[in-house]
């Protein structure tokens, strides 16, 4: 069965497109610079521009699944004016483009699985949140909200509609994880600001293995949390990271520092947070491998 992945050569995409293979699934990458992506023997690589319905279009006919992550990396870069309508724009074209060749084809793809973030829900307390919450205000919020539209239009051509909410995936060749890792090396690390705000996670392997579930099971369909259901406040994961790296966690970077640097990109991504729990993945009968941050970093860490 063939499956169509967007972003495909990204952390979490590349780590997929294997589980895929390895699952017996036919996986065929979309890729604005295929010449220039690591060359796999696992999956084949097709070119596109992640804005109009080109010639790739033919490998969505009798599809069983397209799966959308495509999008320009959030958190590389200063948040200029015109980053920000890059990264919003990126995901909006791609969208666009996977809608219009999904119309054009004769055997519709069974489902498409839309990325989305936890930024959805915005800067909260001490709120436990769950699938049924409303957008939050801002930018990462304004985001996530045009993400998710982008490829609504499938539900009313047949196709199944699912969204995943995706929080901080934690994995060793990507992501927040080595970049966390970092100051500890140097006994330098601890939690960003005061480290109150809530740290939303989930495993790499547990990010993949939830969006084969959802793909295979044809009753799943509306917004998913993929989060791990131990979320803590990041002074607690940092405690945590420290005691497995054994380093100490006390120092930590002050948030009008990381202000000043980064602008609005830190207070949105690293002082705020959100406490997510992945309920109707749960009620879905999902089991995680890592649901608790311990063993999650500690399995990690022992491939590093």
């Amino acid at each position: 069965m063939r499956i169509v992945i967007s972003g495909a050569t990204g952390f979490i995409g590349k780590e997929l497109a294997r589980e895929l293979v390895t699952a017996g699934y036919e996986v065929f990458a979309l890729s604005r610079n295929p010449r220039t992506a690591l060359p796999s023997e696992r999956f084949q690589i097709i070119g596109w521009d992640a804005k109009s319905a080109g010639e790739w279009k033919t490998y969505l006919e009798g599809a069983l699944a397209i799966i959308n992550l495509a999008g320009e990396n959030i958190s590389s870069g200063r948040w200029t004016k015109k980053r920000k309508q890059e990264i919003l724009q990126s995901r909006l074209d791609a969208g666009k483009a996977l809608v219009e060749a999904t119309r054009q084809a004769k055997r519709k793809p069974k489902v498409l699985i839309q990325a989305s973030a936890i930024g959805y829900y915005g800067s909260r307390r001490e709120e436990e949140i769950d699938e049924s919450f409303g957008p939050g205000a801002g930018y990462l919020p304004q985001v996530a909200q045009k993400w998710e539209l982008s490829t609504k239009d499938v539900e009313s051509m047949g196709v199944r509609h699912v969204i995943i909410r995706t929080g901080i995936v934690l994995g060793k060749e990507g992501g927040a994880l080595p970049q966390l890792m970092k100051p500890y090396r140097f006994f330098l690390g601890g939690p960003p600001g005061s480290g109150k705000s809530w740290f939303s996670w989930i495993h790499l392997e547990d990010e993949v293995k939830a969006i084969r579930f959802l793909m295979e099971n044809e009753y799943s369909n509306g917004v998913f949390n993929l989060t791990a259901p131990d979320p803590l406040p990041m002074k607690d994961f940092c405690r945590i990271l420290g005691k497995v790296m054994h380093r100490p966690s006390w120092i930590g970077a002050p948030g009008f520092a990381l202000r000043f640097f980064l602008g609005e990109m830190a207070q949105a991504l690293l002082l705020s947070g959100q406490r997510v729990i992945p309920k109707r993945l749960l009620e879905a009968g999902f089991r995680f491998s890592y649901p608790d941050t311990e063993s999650a970093v500690q399995q990690i860490l022992k491939k590093v």
